[in-house]
């Protein structure tokens, strides 16, 4: 259930007309009063006798009843209470009964005898009402309102647990702010899948991740074809900047623009300059050398380099200061939003929808200490100077490999949030995690399929050795990664790792040591990944001749291990 206190206004009468009104796009159904404040009040929508402007009256008077320079400017409350997709259809009685406990929780109409203000509260669709309350009470003063958008979120709460209805995540005021009723329609009128607001949120926060400059982000965001404001002092500082869509326009034709802050509140730009303060310790000079150090370099070098970052940062989220952690868990958000940007067609939509989940995860009340989240913020920056990766060959096998990586970064991001009681940002964690399961099968399926060929190729004796290499140095997973279809893929990797000189024993450990791999469906697959990062390995194992292995031919399909399951079905996943 949620509910939504709005800006204060001053007609009475015309949010009543709008609430008793078809709606802009005929979407109410029959208006009628649930409940008020003297539960006795005029219903213009069910009582002919009655009209709005009886009840705009009766809900004005003690506003009247004072001087005109007593009076407030803004005198109207309104919020709406919305119940969640998943909930029953309620009844007008519950509904009214939920009216008199959010205006009572706000402050609005506080009972035990204290004097309240004039409500009430209409419903024109099965899954929400508004409630309308002038902020004047019987006895001329204004409420103790403070906070009651925060007051109403804690009454839901308890609403939700006394009448079973789907619990929703309590906040903590860091989450960006939800496209308005009008935004939707509007983008409903124009055809668009998404509201402007969420359009240019999304194109901004990809615009950021790996920048190192206000240069640089004004150059993105332009690049991608957004109009720019931007605010600048009388000393020639910049201060701030707007964004708008080319042709999202109001109804005078301008273009309709939005400031950096009321798209997300780390998309201000003094709060993604602290991203920049870390870089190289803030240094522009040591920047640039960082760049031409590290050159464009190609998508599967950056994915790699993505898979080695994200490997360190799951040990900091994990074991180091809040701070720190704070740093690593936004840094993940950009690293999310450059891959995005980048991937190939098939895992585009996946990895986009877990960037646009993580972002609420990515803010808490929990500061970043910048600076230590630096290798993230370069391999994002790698990911797109790297450009757009293939869906095949050594490109489509590293982006497996750092969704890999990334599905165990962003569960120590839910598991860290959890622990902080972070309740919304670790939902969010959990769904940007699910999206990179769905990814992760989408690009796995074929490198893997590569290695598993090649694993049940193995002659008997080898792969027997492998075996007891493998009971050797994990002896408590051993047992379940034999039994898992992906153990041919990562004997394959073992062979490789050896021929290339590696110890294969020392690898394994290290690949288990300290690091989660409780939240993996499929161990062999996360070794794979892990063992062939470490060692260097080609990631598209189809390059690669082990001992006794022929490369794959030229144009052949490779086969999932799914294929040889029997009775099971789908990709190999995480």
């Amino acid at each position: 259930m949620i509910p939504s206190v709005n800006s204060s206004g001053s007609r009475t009468i015309g949010l009543l007309a709008y609430l008793y009104g078809p709606g802009r796009h005929e979407e109410h159904t029959d208006p009628h009063l649930v409940a008020s404040f003297d539960g006795m009040s005029p219903d213009p929508g069910r009582d002919p006798n009655a009209t709005l402007k009886d009840l705009q009256q009766l809900l004005d008077q003690p506003v009247m009843a004072l001087a005109e320079h007593a009076r407030p400017a803004k005198h109207v409350w309104h919020t709406s209470v919305r119940a969640d997709a998943r909930d029953r259809i309620l009844s007008d009685e519950e509904w009214a009964d939920i009216a008199r406990r959010i205006v009572a929780a706000t402050g609005i109409d506080p009972g035990d005898g204290q004097p309240g203000c004039r409500w009430a509260a209409v419903r024109h669709a099965d899954d929400h009402i508004h409630i309308v309350a002038t902020l004047v009470t019987e006895d001329g003063h204004r409420p103790d309102d403070y906070r009651s958008g925060a007051r109403a979120q804690a009454e839901a709460r308890l609403i939700e647990k006394e009448l079973g209805l789907h619990e929703v995540a309590p906040g903590d005021g860091t989450a960006a702010q939800r496209p308005t009723s009008a935004e939707r329609h509007k983008a409903e009128r124009q055809g668009r899948e998404r509201t402007a607001r969420e359009e240019l949120r999304e194109t901004v926060r990809r615009a950021v991740a790996g920048a190192t400059s206000e240069e640089e982000f004004f150059e993105r965001l332009a690049g991608d074809g957004l109009l720019i404001r931007k605010r600048v002092a009388p000393s020639g500082d910049l201060l701030g900047y707007k964004v708008a869509l080319p042709d999202d326009r109001n109804k005078d034709g301008e273009p309709v623009f939005y400031p950096g802050a009321r798209l997300a509140p780390d998309l201000s730009l003094p709060r993604i300059r602290e991203r920049w303060s870390g870089d190289t310790q803030g240094n522009p000079a040591a920047r640039q050398e960082d760049a031409i150090r590290t050159g464009p370099g190609t998508p599967a070098a950056a994915r790699r380099k993505t898979a080695s970052a994200a490997w360190q940062a799951v040990l900091v989220i994990e074991h180091g200061d809040e701070g720190v952690a704070a740093a690593q868990i936004a840094a993940a958000g950009e690293i999310l939003d450059a891959l995005a940007k980048t991937s190939a067609a098939h895992t585009r939509r996946e990895l986009r929808d877990a960037a646009t989940a993580f972002e609420r995860a990515s803010r808490s009340h929990v500061r970043a200490v910048r600076g230590h989240d630096r290798a993230l913020r370069q391999a994002a920056r790698d990911l797109v100077r790297g450009g757009t990766a293939l869906g095949r060959g050594e490109d489509g096998a590293s982006t497996a490999m750092a969704i890999d990586m990334l599905f165990f970064l962003i569960t120590a991001a839910a598991h860290w949030h959890a622990r902080k009681g972070h309740a919304q940002q670790a939902a969010a964690a959990a769904r940007a995690a699910k999206h990179l399961r769905s990814a992760y099968q989408e690009a796995a399926a074929g490198p893997l399929g590569v290695l598993y060929q090649r694993g049940r190729r193995l002659n008997r004796p080898l792969l027997q050795r492998q075996t007891v290499v493998l009971r050797e140095a994990l002896p408590a997973l051993a047992e379940q990664i034999l039994a898992e279809p992906g153990w041919y893929a990562l004997a394959a990797t073992i062979v490789d790792a050896e021929a290339a000189g590696h110890d294969p024993a020392s690898l394994l450990s290290d690949a288990v040591e300290r690091r989660e791999i409780d939240s993996a469906e499929s161990v062999s697959d996360v070794l794979v990944w892990r063992i062939r990062r470490m060692a260097d390995l080609p990631a598209d194992a189809s390059v690669t001749t082990g001992h006794g292995i022929s490369k794959r031919p030229a144009g052949s399909r490779p086969t999932s291990p799914a294929r040889h399951r029997g009775h099971e079905s789908g990709g190999n996943t995480r």
